[in-house]
């Protein structure tokens, strides 16, 4: 075996076809792998509702054990309640922490991701090139005489309480809101906060199903937000909000059930977070900026721009200390759940911020929308994507070149970025303007030109 045929490693977590690119067999050595490279002595493990994921978990947790460390199994749950129980069970001793999840990839997928001590990310560079070095050649040592223990533990009552404090519950007013859960592991969550909330809930898919009877939810993708926009409309809701299956994404409706870029929300949650810290730093990834950078500084923050992908991410986050960062793929970052990613803190503070100000939220996207309108998302699959980017860089060379992530170019009216996927074999092109639709059309034409 060579670290090359463990195509399941990727830049920042494990993810493949099961059980072609991920197996049991292959799981169990990944546990050991991973307590050996980190020393692990106690870690918590998580599943999503994928229907390999359980016996992925539980051969994972078997490696673990074979390697002498402890394993509390919080069972079913999301990806961000991994990133809080490590964190927040740093003093109990925690110092690893792994779900299983192939978030909003095919049904036939799986995978994990993988943190340290205090939710600390786990990378290609930070240790899974080793991990898969140690696999490859065979090198991991036998399994320990005594199995570290097993304790299932319930975590999920912890995890809401630190949810809640990012918002004042006395102050929230009723709302209607449609919570679209796609099947996933979302519902369970939305149900405990339900209890806190003077909310109504409109559910949606509620249910966990790793069959994934209405699709795999991944509302990314334009074909899957009709149902949430439709009952938006039909209940005359406040806003409406959907998950992917292991809810560490969310994503909005206005109350006209218009779907609201990821990139929007960016803005709208920095300025948030820039009123509980004045002058703090904010981190943005490099596919769409402008309005982004506009409100940040006209909020008093500091904006970062910083390559995508979580890893990434939450590393730049904490050099910075910054307070809050967003992708307008729809990942939210804050800097007291441990610097990760949260689907659950965003619709929080955006439902605390449409009670106190009083406004709907199409309101309070209208003017950046109409400012800077955007592409969404364009992704490609090619044959060569390098010689493609190389191809538009040539082509727009007069334009301010930055490579932070992939290639973007910006001029006075029009920026584009453009850059390879970190997890799927795809090109992916984002396109955005000052206020001008009719350039924004013409720059998407002629770079989808390039492309083919």
């Amino acid at each position: 075996m060579t670290t090359e045929s463990l195509s399941c490693f990727k830049a920042y977590d494990i993810r493949g076809k099961v059980p072609e690119e991920l197996n049991v067999q292959l799981a169990r050595k990944i546990g050991r792998s991973f307590a050996l490279v980190y020393n692990l002595k106690k870690v918590v493990v998580g599943r999503d509702i994928r229907l390999s994921s359980e016996d992925l978990a539980q051969a994972l947790i078997g490696g673990l054990r074979d390697m002498g460390a402890y394993v509390l199994d919080l069972g079913l749950c999301g990806t961000e309640e991994i990133y809080h129980a490590a964190f927040s069970m740093e003093p109990a001793g925690i110092d690893g922490g792994v779900i299983v999840t192939a978030s909003h990839n095919p049904a036939d997928y799986n995978g994990m991701k993988f943190v340290v001590k205090g939710a600390r990310p786990v990378t290609g560079e930070s240790g899974l090139k080793e991990m898969a070095r140690l696999i490859a050649a065979d090198s991991l040592p036998l399994p320990g005489t005594a199995p570290g223990q097993l304790e299932c533990r319930n975590n999920k009552d912890s995890y809401v309480r630190h949810l809640l404090t990012y918002i004042d519950t006395p102050k929230l007013k009723p709302l209607k809101i449609v919570v679209n859960s796609g099947n996933g592991c979302a519902g369970a969550i939305v149900d405990l906060l339900a209890a806190h909330l003077p909310y109504q809930f409109i559910r949606v898919h509620h249910e966990p199903d790793g069959s994934f009877p209405h699709g795999v939810p991944n509302p990314l993708l334009p074909e899957k937000r009709a149902e949430t926009a439709r009952t938006v409309r039909e209940h005359g809701a406040d806003f409406g909000v959907a998950w992917d299956g292991d809810f560490d994404r969310c994503f909005f409706w206005d109350e006209k059930g218009n779907f609201i870029e990821g990139y929007y929300i960016v803005g709208l949650l920095a300025r948030e977070m820039l009123k509980k810290e004045p002058g703090g730093k904010i981190l943005y990834d490099p596919r769409l900026t402008w309005s982004t950078e506009e409100q940040v500084r006209q909020a008093g923050g500091i904006p970062v721009m910083t390559r995508t992908g979580h890893a990434f991410i939450k590393e730049r986050m904490r050099q910075e200390n910054a307070v809050y960062g967003g992708e307008m793929s729809a990942h939210h970052y804050f800097r007291d759940f441990g610097y990760c990613d949260s689907g659950m803190i965003p619709w929080l503070l955006v439902g605390a911020l449409l009670c106190r100000e009083g406004k709907k939220l199409s309101e309070l996207v209208a003017d950046r929308m109409s400012a800077f309108p955007v592409s969404g998302e364009i992704n490609n699959r090619v044959a060569d994507p390098d010689a493609i980017i190389a191809r538009i860089e040539e082509s727009y060379s007069d334009g301010e070149k930055d490579y932070t992530d992939g290639l973007s170019i910006s001029y006075p009216g029009f920026r584009f970025n453009i850059r390879k996927s970190n997890t799927e074999p795809l090109l992916r092109l984002n396109v955005e303007s000052r206020g001008d639709v009719v350039l924004l059309q013409e720059k998407i034409a002629e770079l989808l030109s390039f492309i083919g």
